[in-house]
């Protein structure tokens, strides 16, 4: 089966060469054209626009920054709705719109073709290893007959629901990821500013029945050692999903305060020029109000705190 791939950034470059290595045959487009060397150069056909990829594969998929970028490959002059055909299948890995999703359904059904949203989560590590979580909406006989491939670039395949399920879902994954990191920078803060050294709270709320979690391993890359530039998830992004989530929940006239004052974090960090940080920069603002500085625990402390009791 012929496999099309468009986005080969972060996320998307890692998925593609983990479908070359379960044996399909890939075609690629990005429009960075240095970006798709190293897959033409694994055996993956290079196509010129979205609408000839629709035309060469099977199955398309993309990896994409938002909606966007989402719409304009999927309904541009030469987007993918001009090259689908009979029986094909697009699962967007994207974090983007719920509504968004539904139209692209309802669009990409008028044409016989299957529009699934299948947003990923694992990051880049997660990406490589072929260890992804993946929450599908759509037609569930679309997602059946594709599951083999979906299994190559993920271990963690969920079908949620009818279209635009699977982007609730990541929205809400997403979400309350970053809600959860503005209420530790909130708690954490007063508990240094009481008097307790980070790396001292840390080790030991960490061990309650809320600290066994990996949000709070999560903590040792970026906010105790206060190292945002080699990011994981940037903070454009960040900001981007939490937007979207609380416009989600105002469609639906669910107030989220919490949300709406996360999303506030991510924009005043934003207008730092942080854009390309780690999205956990934004936590350092917390930091700042409470009349701290960033913190400063050493590799050695964080690893001899992490490896204790293993």
């Amino acid at each position: 089966m012929r496999v099309g791939l468009i986005g080969v950034g972060t996320m998307g470059s890692a998925i593609g060469m983990n479908i070359l290595r379960a044996g399909y045959e890939l075609v690629v487009h990005d429009i960075r054209p240095q970006q798709v060397a190293p897959h033409r150069e694994a055996g993956a056909i290079v196509a010129d626009s979205p609408n000839q990829l629709a035309q060469l594969c099977e199955v398309v998929l993309t990896s994409l920054p938002g909606p966007e970028e989402v719409e304009a490959v999927s309904c541009g002059s030469r987007g993918l709705l001009q090259g689908i055909g009979d029986g094909k299948a697009y699962f967007d890995l994207s974090t983007s719109s719920p509504a968004l999703a539904r139209r692209l359904h309802a669009e990409f059904l008028a044409r016989n073709a299957d529009m699934l949203d299948a947003p990923v989560s694992g990051g880049p590590y997660g990406a490589a290893s072929g260890r992804l979580a993946m929450w599908i909406g759509g037609r569930e006989q679309a997602y059946l007959r594709h599951r083999d491939l979906l299994e190559s670039i993920g271990d963690e395949i969920w079908y949620v629901g009818e279209s635009g399920a699977g982007s609730i879902a990541k929205l809400v994954h997403n979400c309350a990821g970053f809600i959860m990191y503005a209420a530790l920078a909130e708690t954490f803060s007063m508990g240094i500013k009481a008097g307790l050294a980070p790396d001292v709270l840390w080790q030991t709320v960490r061990k309650g029945l809320h600290g066994r979690r990996p949000m709070f391993d999560s903590m040792a890359r970026n906010f105790l050692p206060s190292s945002y530039d080699d990011a994981d998830f940037r903070l454009e992004l960040g900001a981007k999903d939490v937007g979207l989530a609380t416009e989600l929940a105002a469609e639906h006239g669910v107030p989220m305060a919490l949300a709406a004052h996360a999303l506030e974090e991510l924009q005043a960090a934003l207008a730092r020029g942080w854009a390309d940080k780690d999205a956990r920069v934004s936590m350092l603002l917390q930091l700042e109000r409470a009349g701290l500085e960033p913190l400063s625990v050493s590799a050695e402390r964080i690893a001899e705190i992490m490896n204790a009791g293993e």
